[in-house]
């Protein structure tokens, strides 16, 4: 049994489709720009984004790679498809390989990895720019809080509407929403290598790491109490506490020392 409290998906849904449309308000801006990448995340964003500011405002990117699974960029299309948002797929090998050309280093998966996330954030925000539309982000609380994903990549953007939710209550929500079963139920995976899936390699099931976060960070127990409630090793509760303190810069402004005045 979940030790997480169960989601108001109804005022969960309306909370944010309220807050998507008052940024955009506020920032005097005319839609929202998302990156699909077929996953349940940008898709669950981009269904809360059409209904905050309407399809007619709302445009989605594609940007597949060769490390990209044939069913998440079909999966991308769909949902823009589905949605009937102004769609297009920009494919980011060449970039991607004149980066790789003038490094270098060109064996490291995680550097690469990293690197493609930055090149389509930089991509997402040409058109940002283009045509006076946000960012949306499409990051999880889950992933935030352990740092699982790139700095200036992913992580980069101009609202998170998703961001306080546990990566469970983005199925909670996804579900209520009526999204697709198929990009419910395939594996989390951010196509960044070949064969890469996000719980193999967070070393843990959302559902266990999301129990654990909330433990720690919403009920402040120590990390062997949380051991001890969810009978799981404490090497365990260890490593994703570790993977938070360790990621902390990332949710955070670049610090600058303080000046010296006379």
């Amino acid at each position: 049994m979940s030790e997480i409290p169960e989601l108001n998906c109804e005022k969960t849904k309306n909370d944010l489709v309220e807050f998507i449309k008052t940024k955009v308000s506020e920032a005097k801006t005319d839609g929202i720009v998302i990156g699909l990448s077929g996953g349940i995340d940008s898709t669950l964003a981009a269904y809360l984004a059409c209904e905050a500011v309407g399809k007619e405002n709302v445009f989605g990117i594609t940007m597949p790679s060769t490390t990209t699974p044939t069913e998440d960029k079909i999966h991308g299309i769909e949902i823009a498809q589905i949605l009937g948002i102004d769609h297009k797929e920009i494919a980011i090998d060449s970039i991607l390989n004149e980066y790789l050309s003038i490094t270098q280093f060109d064996n490291d998966d995680l550097a690469i990895g990293n690197l493609k996330a930055r090149i389509r954030m930089s991509i997402i925000y040409y058109y940002a720019n283009h045509k006076n539309y946000l960012v949306c982000g499409t990051g999880n609380k889950s992933e935030i809080l352990i740092g699982y994903f790139t700095k200036h990549g992913d992580g980069a953007c101009d609202i998170e509407p998703i961001g306080d939710l546990y990566k469970t209550d983005v199925f909670k929500l996804s579900r209520f929403l009526d999204i697709p079963k198929q990009i419910i139920d395939k594996p989390p995976r951010a196509g960044l290598w070949d064969n890469q899936t996000d719980e193999s390699e967070i070393g843990m099931s959302y559902d266990l790491l999301d129990q654990i976060l909330y433990l720690n960070t919403e009920r402040d127990m120590k990390n062997t109490e949380i051991a001890e409630k969810l009978n799981i090793s404490a090497d365990d509760v260890d490593m994703i506490i570790n993977k938070m303190i360790r990621s902390e810069h990332k949710s955070k402004v670049p610090e600058s020392p303080q000046k010296t005045i006379l």
